[in-house]
């Protein structure tokens, strides 16, 4: 019996070292000496060094000089640890009935204009960074007027954020609204009145 006790324990131990703390322990090392950025949550930093957020995650922009989000289905938006999804089908009412104010404010914001999709639909995860194009295109006279600069200006900005898919074809075009952001207060500062609110 103790014999085969004996080898069984050697090789949890062995295993637990190796693949428990050896291989982790490698694999850190690696990513954070060829991937620190990445390995380190693609955190965004300021002119003075302070965290900002994560180009990996998403985060609330409520007010009207800054691009908006996806909504978040994520606790009470876009917060990590309850990161998920709805969950409700297409015929849920209390979805039906958050699309359509979404969509009813969306359209008192810009009449006249489609909306996008991601405009009123969660991502998968409820932590989407990024927005199409065609979403950022459709905030531009919100944030243009609220920010008293010409549309045109802004809609260049958002040209130049568009991120496109990798290799060409994975993926949509995209823009991360936090580099968008930060890019619109660099390019155009809020207004005096709107930086304490």
């Amino acid at each position: 019996m103790l014999s085969h006790l004996r080898p069984a324990l050697v090789s949890m131990g062995l295993f637990t070292v190796l693949l428990g703390l050896a291989y982790p322990l490698a694999v850190t090392g690696v990513a954070q000496a060829a991937f620190p950025n990445q390995a380190n949550g693609s955190l965004i930093r300021d002119a003075d060094g302070k965290v900002v957020g994560s180009a990996l995650i998403g985060q609330v922009f409520a007010k009207p000089e800054y691009f908006h989000g996806r909504p978040s289905a994520a606790g009470a938006g876009y917060d990590a640890s309850a990161s998920s999804g709805s969950n409700m089908g297409p015929l849920n009412e209390t979805l039906i009935a958050r699309l359509k104010t979404d969509a009813a404010a969306l359209r008192a914001e810009n009449p006249g204009v489609a909306i996008p999709a991601d405009a009123v639909t969660t991502s998968g995860s409820g932590l989407d960074p990024d927005i199409s194009p065609a979403n950022a295109r459709f905030q531009a006279p919100r944030v243009a007027g609220a920010r008293g600069v010409p549309e045109k200006d802004v809609t260049a900005l958002i040209d130049a954020q568009v991120q496109q898919p990798l290799l060409g074809f994975i993926g949509q075009p995209r823009v991360n609204v936090l580099a968008l952001n930060r890019a619109l207060d660099a390019r155009y500062p809020p207004l005096a009145s709107q930086k304490d609110g």
